[in-house]
């Protein structure tokens, strides 16, 4: 049987595969493992972003937790790292946010975070899973769970961001894409609140438009819109504004490697890059290595998805991490990535500085990357079967260093993704398809 949490939370579509029904138990079942050690009734922050199918089922993980004892604490519509802040400002003793982050709009997921807001380890996720196989618990009378509003989330969260980020961001003036979801509306206010002139575009959720044509995963209205307001920069967020990607004053896109790499510069050059560490995952371009090798700076590699980086990040102790895909993570001041911090510490490097994004994002150079997701029958045996490997070996000699090749099954689906950078697009395409077309053939 297929293990129902995958690699961040519990996903599917809506009404679908996610039901009400699904929520409910999931909700009562974490109660049991996750409220077990509370010495008072259970506390939970719930929040969603704006998606439609949000409403049916924080009615009825909220039903479910209230059903099993616990309070739970509505925090509305909010980004996924707000309830991780949340769940630790409260108090509570854990947090669900209802989200399929990036995906289209009818999707959802839920995602529990632990008391302080982390993320939960595999073996708990798995005791979640098979409380739901148990009879549930049925308090009655006071002991029933109580479900309140929190008016204050928003401003909690945007007073925890001003006081994460120092420096003004007088003078900037900045393009938010904020995909209509859940950070269209704390968004905007909290790079005013820094100083910006804000220009929000994809701001105004239905329910139904999140992540439609717009956000991180489409960003060429981003780019347009800088081009013809004159903006200093652009950010965009996706779905749960956990992650972000910039646009530079010419237009350009400046994703998650080279945020990571202006950052960290930053921060070592403040002295407040831990051991001179920065995590990043397998899937980060070739020039993020050369830049940070450049500059002094160890980069630690972990396996694609940020669960692993923020698992070494706490290992480590180390100050900063993430993802290409734009998922930053600064554990002294949030437990996930989180897009809006992210978006004012790069504007704050911005104002700091004085230079533009673009010069900024110049201290390193990316190499052409092709990436080929082959659908195969069996990923793992695919992967490691001795023609593809020599096939591999052949396409590292021909990069002779200048270039790197990452063949690796997919954590989600029977493909396998196979990555090449390489000096030119032209020789990275051929080098993909050569290796591609050897997998295809197994």
């Amino acid at each position: 049987m297929a293990r129902l949490f995958g690699t961040d939370g519990v996903r599917g579509r809506a009404n679908d595969q996610l039901t009400a029904e699904l929520a409910l138990d999931l909700a009562s079942a974490a109660v049991r493992v996750l409220g077990a050690h509370a010495k008072l009734r259970p506390r939970v922050v719930v929040g969603r972003d704006p998606r439609a199918s949000g409403e049916l089922l924080e009615a009825a993980l909220c039903a479910g937790l209230a059903a099993a004892g616990a309070d739970a604490i509505r925090v509305g519509v909010v980004p996924t790292p707000a309830v991780a802040f949340l769940t630790a400002d409260y108090r509570a003793d854990f947090g669900v946010m209802i989200s399929a982050s990036h995906n289209p709009m009818p999707d959802n997921g839920i995602k529990f975070f632990a008391a302080g807001g982390h993320k939960l380890p595999d073996d708990v996720e798995d005791a979640i899973e098979s409380a739901m196989h148990e009879e549930p618990v049925r308090p009655i009378g006071a002991a029933v769970g109580r479900i309140v509003d929190a008016t204050d989330a928003a401003d909690r969260y945007l007073a925890h961001l001003a006081g994460a980020v120092s420096g003004s961001l007088d003078g900037l003036t900045l393009v938010v894409d904020c995909a209509h979801g859940a950070a269209s509306h704390v968004g905007p206010r909290a790079y005013e609140a820094a100083g910006a002139k804000v220009i929000a575009i994809h701001a105004d959720p239905d329910g139904l438009n999140i992540n439609d044509g717009c956000g991180s995963t489409h960003m060429d209205k981003l780019q347009a819109a800088v081009l013809e307001h004159g903006a200093d920069l652009g950010l965009a967020h996706d779905g749960d504004a956990d992650r972000c990607l910039a646009v530079d004053s010419t237009g350009a896109v400046v994703d998650g490697d080279m945020i990571m790499a202006i950052l960290a510069l930053a921060m070592h050059e403040s002295g407040d890059l831990t051991d001179g560490v920065l995590v990043a995952t397998v899937m980060s371009n070739l020039g993020l290595h050369l830049a940070m090798k450049s500059a002094g700076i160890e980069l630690k590699v972990t396996g694609v998805g940020d669960r692993y980086v923020l698992e070494e990040l706490r290992a480590g102790g180390y100050a900063l991490g993430g993802e290409q895909s734009g998922h930053i993570v600064v554990p002294a001041v949030g437990t996930t990535g989180d897009g809006v911090l992210t978006g004012l510490m790069l504007a704050a490097r911005v104002a700091q500085t004085g230079r533009r994004l673009a010069d900024l994002a110049a201290v390193m150079t990316v190499l052409p990357q092709e990436l080929i997701n082959v659908p195969v029958s069996d990923k793992h045996a695919v992967a490691v079967a001795e023609e593809v490997l020599t096939a591999v070996k052949v396409a590292e000699s021909e990069l002779d260093g200048q270039g790197r090749i990452l063949l690796r099954p997919s954590g989600t689906e029977q493909l396998v993704r196979v990555m090449v950078e390489a000096p030119t697009p032209e020789s990275a395409r051929g080098i993909a398809e050569r290796v591609a077309a050897v997998v295809a053939g197994v």
